[in-house]
């Protein structure tokens, strides 16, 4: 026993000690960041940084138009849930209205010596027992059976009501569930850009959340004569384009805030809906319905006031004010500004008629 337990010591022991030794290598290598599975974040350049930020603001625009096209429809669906519900209200007072009627009825039936079996069904706290008791139109005189038969319509179509409403309802819980999917993963990729920014010092910080902005200020200053507001106007293809293009210059600076539609902060195409609710035309909340909200044009045919959309998702969007330029809500790295529209893939674009 002594001799098999002693190799079994010297072995377990050696085995300890190697295993331990290599734990700790294995540690010491990981924390280094040399065990290959990329746990240290790698030292980006600022240009790095700021693609990579470029990537996740587009990304959380495309998020944020997922979250308008779900709150406009959550929002219709509240609006018809309420509809429904005021309708059940009215066609219920107006239900109590009738069979206060029949309950007079039935009174003076009493008082003459019995009440009509027709009536007992209609004034039945349990509406279903005398639903399923057809027979008693016929057992009812001619007034009975009609104040009675409306008394069943009338139930019948509050049943209806409470029904749709149900459903609207589960749409709108539906539409909620999706709109804080979609909340999350904008805050999500935010936080993330966030996060990379603080990376850098705070002077290439500052440039690289500022690098897009201070390129379209230079091109624009260097077209300044071909982009006046004035010039602008101009050239738009009608007085409804012009009044767009106008309140679109008037809220230059205005900052980029998510799911927003002014009147002081936009996300992209809260801003262009905003323009044109200026001048009384009402627009798809979202960039891919607001695409086929007018007259597709080309590149080539492109007037101020036109709809300017990029990125093969159609996921952004701005106002054109002539000269390759257009004006537009970019993300929240910078506020609403004038840019080429060749700084982002074009997508396509559609005059508002």
């Amino acid at each position: 026993m002594a001799a098999h337990r002693k190799p079994r010591q010297r072995s377990a022991g050696g085995h300890t000690v190697r295993t331990a030794a290599t734990i700790a290598l294995a540690g010491a290598a990981t924390a280094a960041g040399f065990d290959g599975t990329g746990h240290a974040e790698p030292q980006l350049t600022p240009t790095q940084v700021k693609a990579k930020v470029d990537q996740l603001y587009q990304e959380a625009e495309t998020a944020t138009e997922k979250y308008n096209g779900a709150k406009e429809k959550a929002e219709a669906a509240e609006t018809r849930l309420n509809a429904l519900r005021d309708q059940a209200a009215r066609r219920t007072a107006q239900l109590n209205e009738a069979r206060d009627g029949l309950g007079a009825i039935a009174a003076a039936q009493y008082r003459g010596g019995g009440l009509d079996p027709a009536m007992q069904l209609a004034l039945s706290d349990d509406p279903d027992h005398y639903l399923d008791g057809a027979e008693f139109v016929e057992r009812a005189g001619s007034r009975q059976a009609a104040s009675v038969a409306n008394v069943r319509r009338q139930l019948r179509e509050i049943e209806q009501l409470r029904g749709a409403a149900h459903i609207e309802l589960d749409a709108l819980k539906s539409r909620q569930a999706e709109l804080r999917r979609h909340k999350k993963t904008i805050t999500g990729k935010l936080e993330a850009a966030r996060r990379l920014l603080t990376q850098l010092p705070a002077g290439e910080r500052a440039g690289v959340g500022e690098a897009g902005a201070r390129a379209s200020r230079d091109t624009t200053g260097a077209r300044q004569g071909l982009t006046t507001p004035a010039a602008a106007l101009a050239q738009a293809p009608n007085s409804r384009a012009a009044a767009a293009v106008s309140y679109a210059y008037s809220k230059l600076g205005s900052p980029y805030v998510w799911g927003a539609t002014g009147p002081d902060a936009f996300d992209c195409s809260g801003l262009v809906q905003a323009a044109y609710r200026s001048a009384g035309i009402s627009l798809p909340r979202t960039t891919y319905a607001q695409i086929d909200a007018g007259r597709r044009v080309s590149r080539s045919e492109l007037l101020p006031g036109d709809l300017v959309f990029f990125y093969s998702g159609i996921s952004h969007v701005g106002l054109y004010i002539g000269n390759g330029m257009m004006i537009h809500a970019p993300n929240p790295s910078a506020p609403v500004r004038e840019a080429p529209i060749d700084e982002m893939p074009f997508a396509g674009a559609t005059r508002v008629v």
